[in-house]
């Protein structure tokens, strides 16, 4: 098993050599290049171009490694909120056990105190990440909520669930926490973004706050392992499979349809979406019926899409007040907002929820 190094700037041709031989490569790495990509705010990810002793057996031209952010605001995020913890799990106790497509694994390790981590995976070049500010189309769109399907229908309600603590499903005191967690970040969300969102949308932020309690605990659909953060940034499209889902730093069992409900409302611009949902809506619930689920009728389906156009709003208010703030980051984030509100007022939303 190879030591942990949580440090990009530690890694050693010997010990990605051992990383290789972890994942069964017995490839000898003589020496590397190193660059960051993505977008990430809570992780930082870095591409490793591998070159080997002459007369070795080759391995992979390039492998990525995740580890945790150097930011120390977003670092400090991801270990309070177990983010870490749960990507390495996912990786080592879950991904064999769903059918959305992910990459590859090589070598997935934390220490649990302070949450030093490295995730080594394939390298999925030359996929294309999707852009959360620019939205998609509907081809990607589709692709998007059929390859979810495929997380979500091998535990549709089933018993394993209740081993999985680990991922902390919600409950009363989830929700309190999440309530007070919010309407404390509320004000500040709103004097940062006075300028950028309109008085309609903070409008149904705030009113959220009034009913997050009901919006919580009053569910009573099916339940299953979600991603919890199902948006474009965290998908590639293209290269050696149409989609790759990737980020699961935030799984956890809960309403399928908030992933549903947080990829649609925010991946596509706020017509596209107004114009496509329901076809969208039809297409996920489709797949799931072809991967077994049943007993779920497409008007269930559709009601707890139109419940769940909270999620986005949630993450966007929460996330953009606890990690570092960058440009990039502002932008995506008043994306989501913006779309987000907009889809709660569209569906009605709110009439679906008790004060």
């Amino acid at each position: 098993m190879p030591q942990i190094i949580s440090d990009p700037d530690a890694v050693t041709p010997a010990w990605l050599s051992e990383v290789l031989a972890h994942a069964g490569i017995h490839a000898s790495v003589s020496s590397f290049t190193a660059e960051h990509i993505g977008t990430g705010q809570v992780g930082d990810n870095v591409r490793f171009r591998l070159r080997y002793t002459p007369g070795s057996i080759s391995g992979p031209r390039s492998i990525i490694g995740k580890f945790a952010s150097q930011d120390p605001v977003s670092r400090e995020t991801g270990k309070a909120r177990n983010t870490y913890i749960k990507e390495v799990r996912f990786y080592r106790e879950l991904q064999p056990t769903v059918d959305i497509r992910t990459p590859r694994p090589l070598f997935a390790a934390i220490e649990p105190e302070a949450q030093d981590f490295c995730i080594m995976m394939e390298d999925l070049y030359p996929a294309r990440q999707g852009d959360q500010i620019s939205g998609c189309l509907l081809p990607e769109a589709t692709l998007a909520v059929v390859e979810l399907a495929g997380l979500h229908a091998p535990y549709w309600n089933d018993p394993r669930l209740e081993t999985l603590a680990w991922l902390e499903p919600p409950d009363r005191e989830s929700a309190e926490f999440g309530e007070a967690l919010y309407n404390q970040l509320l004000p500040a969300f709103t004097e940062r973004y006075a300028h950028r969102l309109s008085d309609a949308h903070f409008g149904v932020a705030r009113r959220f706050g009034e009913c997050f309690m009901s919006w919580s605990l009053d569910y009573d659909g099916p339940v299953s392992i979600t991603h919890g953060d199902y948006r474009l940034d965290n998908m590639l499209f293209g290269g050696s499979y149409p989609l790759t889902v990737v980020d699961w730093q935030t799984p956890s069992i809960g309403a399928p349809a908030s992933d549903l409900s947080y990829f649609i409302g925010a991946g596509l611009k706020t017509g596209s979406r107004q114009l496509h949902e329901r076809d969208l809506v039809a297409a996920y619930h489709g797949a799931l019926i072809d991967k077994g689920v049943c007993d779920y009728t497409f008007d269930a389906c559709w009601l707890h899409y139109r419940r769940y156009a909270y999620s986005g709003l949630l993450m966007a208010v929460v996330a953009s007040m606890i990690v570092g703030q960058t440009d990039r980051g502002d932008d995506m984030f008043m994306a989501m907002a913006r779309r987000h509100a907009q889809q709660v007022l569209d569906l009605e939303s709110e009439s679906l929820i008790q004060r």
